[in-house]
């Protein structure tokens, strides 16, 4: 089921702060993502024996490319889903989730929206380098290709 007015919808984020911040909060990317698209999951145990349910949030790049990590994510409406085995997840309304279930689904989006809200409103790391560096060619400054070379390079500058 389509979790809406989650506030995630719409909000923009490059690749790499929006992984950390899903991962931090027990999502997991997919391997199911591509070079546009990207699908994090959160497995919840359910009460019941032999149900778990998903959370699943969705994006698609607006820019770059997810498989080089330079892409700007788009994030879409969360779903919800249950696993049938072996047949895999259903996401449909008539799934019958419990208020319950779509309570717990909306407080672990809730604990990463904040946090998303303010990378949204930030340039990636990666286009102001991108505009510095040509910048730096534009004007033959060598001293600021060799600072930008440094900091794209430098793995401490990604986090």
């Amino acid at each position: 089921m389509k979790l809406e007015g989650t506030g995630l919808d719409g909000l923009v984020l490059d690749f790499k702060p929006l992984t950390e911040l899903l991962e931090r909060n027990g999502f997991i990317l997919g391997g199911s993502w591509d070079y546009e698209r990207v699908t994090y999951d959160y497995k919840m145990e359910a009460p019941e024996k032999n149900i778990t349910y998903y959370v699943r949030i969705q994006g698609f790049a607006i820019e770059g490319d997810v498989d080089k990590g330079d892409a700007v994510i788009t994030l879409m409406n969360p779903l919800l889903g249950r696993h049938y085995y072996p047949h895999g997840v259903e996401y449909g309304e008539q799934e019958g989730f419990s208020s319950g279930t779509i309570e717990r689904a909306r407080h672990l989006i809730q604990k990463v929206v904040e946090p998303a809200e303010k990378y949204h409103s930030q340039v990636p790391e990666h286009v102001v380098l991108d505009k510095l560096k040509n910048w730096a060619k534009e004007n033959n400054n060598q001293e600021i290709l060799d600072k930008v070379k440094e900091l794209s390079n430098n793995p401490e500058n990604r986090k």
